[in-house]
């Protein structure tokens, strides 16, 4: 049967039969679907990449509103096409670490604040240029001026100096951080020339395709850079689309059909069908993702706390999970962190839906009268239904939730992190330490609950300098219980990043980092001959 598997996979690797009737072949031998596709994985990856043609992208999360400046990138397209045209420092690798890209190396002092990192010779922009170590300053500079409104300058406030060494960039922090190298792989902090101080928004970068079509919130594509320096590993196709497609059934048609040859945010709900389709493998990774409902702490009603935890015992999460996600993710308990987390503590007792604790709660905040949340396709798979699922729950503790649901162009610039209450989506990030920093520092500028807490940003950085592993678990155990009890979060359930490829596409890698395979994607994948 082995070798029968065998023979069969490498054919299919050849393009002399198709995945389908491996997969048909496989079952009658009574060899389960996850082996059979391993196997066949390994045989087309043992086989090479195919390079040529034209691998496009089906993508939720693309505005007009969209720019190439890498400080604005809120949403997926842009996110997706970022890693198509520009690289950072480091990335994430899909088992955990890092893995070197601009930077060579990088080693710190023994106290954890002074960080040299080596900057790789002969990698080239596309304008022609070698990248140095001054374009590297430039572009840490850049991101983390007060005036740059970057998503990454949350994580950037620690730094005290930024400067060139012969080859090097040496960053000296104000506080220890063990997490640096980490937060260089923010898919904000992609390097450019001069570090985009003259032209943010011209897509120069040094991945392995060039900006060729820029058409915000409608289509985005790229040719393969002649010069990139990783071209055995990344940009196989000759060309990359990305097609905005808002509308998650006009993405699956689009898949169906053989339009676009990926796409993202697979609805749970329609993940079993979509496995019997002929050609369209379904992708899916567990991580740090998660679906919040965000509340402003500091404006009325969720100023008041009794009112913000009668809200949070309002939510079955377990029905949730069940309904929403179908069971692709698992239950969340209020806070941005789960077991995804190396140093995560596993024993806060699980939330469970209460009503009557959240009727007691809701009455002694004083409020009456219904509670605007804001809703669109765009916040998350199954977004909608799950703030119609949320209004019932909440009616059973007699609290009234008024939905408005708004259209999905703007969402992230006029509604997330503008209104006091509303649906969103966080990637999770590697580290306890990037989430925090990120969202729920009082300074972060993508604090979206507005959570400020001066004794709270104390231990962000207390945990961020302690060496100790056991120390620094229990300060990141008390922070996960504030935000738990006292935070804007509800945070019914962790996601799991379900996308899909349709025929032909091999090379996917699964990463727990992000969706897409961490945005890679398209650069990793190939279209088999």
């Amino acid at each position: 049967m082995s070798n029968e598997l065998d023979y069969l996979s490498r054919r299919v690797a050849a393009g002399k039969l198709s995945r389908r009737d491996f997969l048909g072949r496989a079952a009658a031998l009574g060899v389960t679907a996850t082996f059979a596709n391993s196997l066949l994985s390994s045989a087309v990856r043992a086989a090479g990449p195919v390079k040529g043609g034209t691998l496009k992208a089906g993508l939720q999360g693309g505005e007009s509103t969209n720019s190439l400046d890498p400080a604005t990138f809120l949403s997926q397209v842009p996110f997706a096409f970022g890693k198509c045209w520009g690289e950072t420092l480091v990335e994430l690798a899909p088992g955990g670490g890092v893995e070197y890209l601009i930077a060579e190396e990088i080693g710190s002092s023994k106290d954890a604040k002074t960080w040299t990192m080596k900057i790789r010779k002969g990698v080239q922009f596309h304008n022609g240029k070698e990248v140095t170590p001054d374009d590297v300053v430039a572009t840490l500079k850049r991101h983390s001026d007060e005036k740059s409104k970057s998503g990454a300058l949350g994580v950037l406030k620690s730094i005290d100096t930024i400067k060139a060494d012969a080859g090097n960039v040496v960053v000296t922090l104000k506080d220890p951080n063990a997490d640096l190298p980490y937060l260089m792989a923010d898919y904000h902090l992609i390097i450019q020339p001069n570090g985009g101080n003259d032209k943010p928004d011209a897509g120069i970068g040094t991945g392995p395709y060039k900006v060729t079509v820029n058409q915000p919130g409608v289509k985005h594509g790229g040719e393969r850079f002649a010069n990139y320096w990783q071209a055995d590993k990344y940009g196989h196709a000759d060309q990359v689309e990305i097609i905005v497609v808002n509308d998650p059934t006009a993405r699956m048609a689009a898949l169906q059909g053989g339009q676009v040859n990926m796409i993202n945010r697979v609805e749970p709900k329609i993940v079993d069908l979509v496995k019997r389709l002929p050609g369209v493998t379904i992708r899916a990774a567990s991580g740090r993702g998660f679906y919040p409902f965000n509340m402003f702490c500091d404006t009325a009603p969720f100023d008041n706390n009794d009112l913000r935890m009668a809200l949070k015992l309002a939510m079955d999460r377990e029905e949730m999970l069940t309904k929403i996600l179908r069971g692709y993710g698992e239950v969340g308990n209020d806070m941005p962190v789960n077991k995804a987390y190396p140093l995560f503590a596993d024993d806060f007792e699980q939330r469970k839906f209460d009503p009557e604790k959240a009727a007691a709660l809701y009455k002694k905040s004083g409020h009456s009268g219904s509670i605007l949340l804001r809703t669109s396709d765009v916040a998350f798979p199954g977004a909608v239904d799950a703030a119609q699922l949320y209004q019932q729950s909440c009616a059973k503790a007699g609290i009234k939730i008024e939905i408005k649901r708004e259209p999905g162009d703007g969402y992230w610039t006029e509604v997330w992190n503008k209104q006091p209450f509303s649906l969103s989506y966080w990637g999770g990030r590697p580290t306890q330490d990037q989430m925090y920093s990120t969202a729920y520092l009082s300074t972060a500028d993508w604090n979206d609950t507005r959570f400020k807490r001066p004794d709270f940003d104390k231990m962000v950085l207390a945990a961020r300098g302690e060496l100790d592993e056991a120390k620094r678990k229990k300060i990141y155990r008390d922070m996960g219980e504030i935000m738990r009890d006292e935070g804007g979060l509800i945070v019914p359930f962790f996601n799991q990043f379900v996308d899909a490829t349709g025929k032909g596409v091999e090379g996917w890698v699964d990463n727990p980092a992000q969706e897409l395979s961490n945005g890679h994607a398209l650069i990793e994948c190939w279209l088999q001959a």
